[in-house]
């Protein structure tokens, strides 16, 4: 039996702003998590390339609104700099 990944953990050295903030952050990251993984098999971010993260953005959140990809981008850029890379995606 596998461990689930905690996300909430994860983020929290990078985590600022409201309590509401926060949360829409983690659920977010928490979507952006299942679906690479059940695209690429990339079960934590650890494993993900910028790649990855595009797919999501590009054929998930394709037809959403643009304020919707907003935050989607912003939840992406917390990722990227607790992941310590230098990923940068269009709003």
């Amino acid at each position: 039996m596998r461990k689930q990944f905690d996300m909430e953990l994860f983020l929290a050295g990078v985590l600022t702003g409201s309590h509401a903030t926060r949360q829409r952050h983690l659920q977010q990251a928490k979507i952006i998590q299942t679906e690479i993984a059940e695209r690429w098999q990339r079960e934590t971010p650890w494993a993900w390339q910028r790649k990855h993260v595009a797919w999501f953005l590009e054929h998930r959140l394709g037809r959403c609104s643009e304020l919707t990809r907003y935050y989607y981008v912003l939840t992406i850029r917390l990722l990227a700099r607790r992941l310590e890379k230098s990923w940068v995606f269009d709003r």
